[in-house]
């Protein structure tokens, strides 16, 4: 048996017979696997593209798609367990291995000779899945530099090359600089803050032998932090950690992690990317493929919502700023203040607080309702299911459906949802495979994705393990990221470019996910996955009245933000010289904020040097996707309403369930997204549904 054979037959990277074996996959098996992978999805491409090769369709898939697959299934492996369990061995082994896996794909999307391939394809030979497909692929070639020569192509893939290492690096800097920080403190000072997050922070201060509490930067204790704690010091001193991570104005210790000349760098890498590819800068290449048409719509579409919200915000800032005086003795409020003031006023106003709330939301009976809720609207099962796991706390499960065959596997998901050292913040969904009638074997392979959450441990008490307690924020971001999983696991498509998620548009890939948030305000949905942790009680339906009455709370300030931070975005990109220095970044920034916001955070804020979404994370020129989104999904949510009315029953309506499925989950990207939603609504979106959800029409 030679090194390689032997490389392959005991490599778990390198076993594509079922699911990733994610509890073998180690450091030093990282490079081996990917170098074996990318030699054979180098040897491929040279197949294909040979003069004699047939510019056919699905011979092309055979020789070419199969081994390309196979490395983004290892490579995605790997990307996962960087981004949920990050150490030092792991992290250098991607860091080795991230420049080879960006060199081949940047080099088989600018290849002219698979280019050719493409174009002198026969349209008539294709079905429309594949003819969507080769659509898309045809533009990619374009805006992978396919038509560049010379040093001009050199000089692109450098640049692809430079970027991947340089988000990279942003995102460990972000990671990093959120660990560092600890500060401990006596129970006295948590005075207001949560039982159950005092629980969690006495735990953590004891599994590193010290007294007190242990108060970090991850949301689950952040946030009521802010929201609960008496201390206006405690919260300034937390505040000014958060806003300050990744940049010169953290502490001496934590500046190392400083991601200001990263952005710079990035920023003009991306705007070079842009004209050598013949564009006027970054927005442009972002939006080619985009339902939005050019970054000046997406800036008039910014400052209508903006003209909308404005006037709903500034009322939200005068009641708070009236209620601090008066109700809380703080005549001129800081930065840090904003969300302690915040929710004591509308603990104020609606009677009710996001504490009394949590108790009834514990993670298994939440979950247990959301599955109720796919199963009823989508026709499906979820049912637990058995694989290797990364982290003990991960659970794996299966959607199947029914068929007069028997029971049929539509996909499966697994489902990592607690914060953790090591694990990067936020919410996200991504694929570890997608559906596919495969070319190699013909069978079809079944969608699997990762569904990743950030939320707080159930705690001990008293020699008892408690389940995980969620705010109802928790449980609207559990129900986001599933609406994003059935759009990859419910497609019918059996293209793999344009199953699932792959091939929508970026601007209309939030549709899926925003449209499941509705559920999370129907009592008919809620009152069946909630149950008091210590009495099992369900949620009383007085207190989901405060609730509900409480939704539209600050939904001006909130739309506000949600716009500086699109704005912000997409004049960052579409500059007609590239923003370079940090300074320069912060004052474009500034310029943002006095045009649209109402509240000014201090001079030594730094969020941009942790906006992971644009700088690491794929969102850059499209992050309005959030606000453009919201207005397909509020609008496809509007159908489901409109049935209630109709029927007399809940928004859970089976029929207009599988019209939503039929038209929007399982065409997936083969299609255009307004298609899509044409085929659902009949017609056109409307933004009426969405400012009147949020309580501005």
């Amino acid at each position: 048996m030679n090194d390689r054979t032997d490389t392959i037959a005991h490599n778990p990277l390198l076993d594509f017979t079922d699911l990733p074996v994610f509890d073998a996959i180690q450091p030093a098996l990282v490079s081996p696997a990917i170098d074996s992978l990318l030699q054979d999805a180098s040897a491929a491409l040279e197949r294909v593209t040979a003069s004699d090769f047939p510019a056919h369709w699905t011979q092309i898939s055979l020789a070419l798609d199969v081994p390309t697959e196979r490395l983004s299934r290892a490579w995605g492996a790997v990307s996962h367990l960087n981004s949920v369990a990050d150490t030092p061995e792991l992290r250098a082994a991607y860091n080795e291995a991230l420049p080879k896996v960006t060199e081949f794909w940047t080099r088989l999307g600018a290849d002219e000779r698979l280019y050719a391939k493409y174009k002198a394809m026969d349209p008539a030979s294709l079905t429309p899945e594949q003819t969507q497909a080769h659509k898309n692929a045809m533009r990619s070639f374009v805006l992978g530099g396919a038509e560049l020569q010379g040093e001009a192509k050199t000089r692109f893939a450098w640049l692809q090359e430079r970027q991947a290492e340089l988000g990279q690096k942003f995102s460990e800097n972000a990671l990093d600089a959120t660990d560092a920080f600890a500060l401990f403190v006596p129970t006295e000072e948590l005075t207001g803050v949560p039982e159950d997050v005092q629980q969690a922070t006495a735990a953590a201060a004891q599994a590193d032998n010290k007294p007190g509490h242990k108060l970090t930067l991850k949301m689950p204790c952040y946030l009521p932090v802010m929201q609960f704690a008496h201390s206006s010091a405690l919260r300034e001193k937390l505040y000014r950690a958060y806003v300050t991570r990744a940049s010169d104005q953290a502490d001496s210790d934590a500046a190392k992690f400083d991601n200001a000349a990263i952005m710079g760098e990035l920023l003009a890498l991306r705007h070079e990317e842009a004209r050598l590819l013949g564009h006027r800068h970054y927005a442009d290449v972002s939006l080619v493929p985009k339902m939005a048409e050019s970054p000046e719509q997406v800036i008039s579409f910014l400052h209508d919502l903006a003209s909308k919200a404005r006037p709903y915000a500034e009322k939200d800032l005068a009641d708070m700023r009236a209620f601090a005086a008066t109700e809380l003795g703080l005549s001129e409020p800081q930065a840090w203040d904003w969300p302690y003031i915040g929710e004591k006023l509308k603990e104020a106003r609606y009677a009710f607080s996001e504490q009394e709330v949590k108790p009834y939301f514990t993670a298994p009976k939440v979950l247990a309702g959301l599955f109720q809720i796919v199963e009823t609207l989508f026709e499906v099962a979820i049912r637990r299911d058995t694989a290797p796991v990364w982290h003990p706390n991960v659970e794996f499960y299966r959607i199947e459906r029914r068929t007069p065959e028997g029971t049929q596997l539509v996909g499966q998901f697994y489902l990592d949802p607690a914060a953790r050292t090591g694990k990067r913040g936020g919410a996200w969904m991504d694929d570890v495979r997608a559906r596919w009638l495969r070319p190699d074997s013909g069978s079809l392979q079944t969608p699997v994705a990762h569904l990743v959450c950030n939320f707080a441990e159930g705690v001990e008490v008293d020699g008892v393990k408690k389940p995980p307690l969620l705010t109802h924020d928790d449980v609207i971001t559990l129900f986001h990221e599933f609406g994003h999983g059935l759009h990859h696991m419910l497609t019918q498509v059996n293209e793999r470019d344009v199953s699932g998620i792959s091939g929508v548009e970026w601007d209309a890939v939030e549709l899926p996910s925003q449209f499941m948030e509705n559920f999370c305000w129907e009592w008919e949905v809620l009152k069946h996955m909630t149950a008091h942790v210590d009495t099992g009680e369900p949620l009383p339906r007085a207190l989901f009245d405060k609730m509900l009455a409480a939704k539209n709370y600050q939904s001006g300030l909130q739309t506000l933000r949600q716009v500086e931070f699109s704005l912000f975005d997409m004049l960052l990109h579409s500059q007609s010289e590239p923003v370079t220095s940090g300074e320069s970044i912060l004052a474009l920034q500034q310029r943002v904020r006095d045009e649209v916001a109402v509240l000014q955070p201090p001079a030594y804020s730094r969020t941009p040097h942790t906006f992971s979404h644009i700088f690491a994370g794929g969102y850059s020129a499209g992050y309005y996707s959030y606000k453009w989104a919201e207005v397909l999904s509020a609008d496809a949510y509007a159908a489901f309403e409109e049935a209630a009315q109709r029927t007399g029953h809940s928004t859970l309506d089976v029929d207009t369930g599988r019209r939503y499925r039929q038209a929007i989950l399982e065409a997936g990207g083969s299609r255009p997204a307004m298609e899509s939603f044409k085929a659902f609504r009949g017609r056109e979106p409307s933004i009426d549904a969405l400012l009147r959800h949020q309580g501005m029409a």
